[in-house]
């Protein structure tokens, strides 16, 4: 089972790598392609779906969270340490506190 302290800093992980996925410049064209590939045929289910997931903080948050956990339990070595139960719960406590922090990202934004 991961510390508070882990859960803080893959919380922080995930906050990060959200905005990347979705927000950051440096992915800019990767999404102008996945758009003009979505506008080819846009009544395309599969397409719909990566455009809501390159569009949504939270949709791309839930993946990228788990990305970062199980990334983070295969390095340690803790993989093993607890039921696949417990990692999910894990999972849902990553993505719910990196999701925290792009709301008070966002609503720090709002009030500039």
């Amino acid at each position: 089972m991961i510390t508070p302290a882990e859960l803080a800093l893959l919380a922080f992980a995930g906050y990060r790598g959200t905005q990347l996925v979705v927000h950051d410049s440096i992915l800019d064209p990767a999404r102008d392609r996945i758009a003009a590939w979505y506008q080819d045929k846009p009544d395309s289910t599969v397409r719909d779906a990566v455009m809501t997931l390159i569009s949504c903080v939270y949709c791309s948050g839930w993946w990228v969270a788990g990305a970062v956990l199980a990334t983070w339990l295969l390095v340690t070595g803790t993989w093993s340490s607890a039921p696949l139960l417990v990692h999910g719960i894990e999972w849902l406590a990553v993505a719910g506190a990196a999701v925290l922090l792009n709301r008070w990202d966002d609503s720090r934004k709002d009030s500039a």
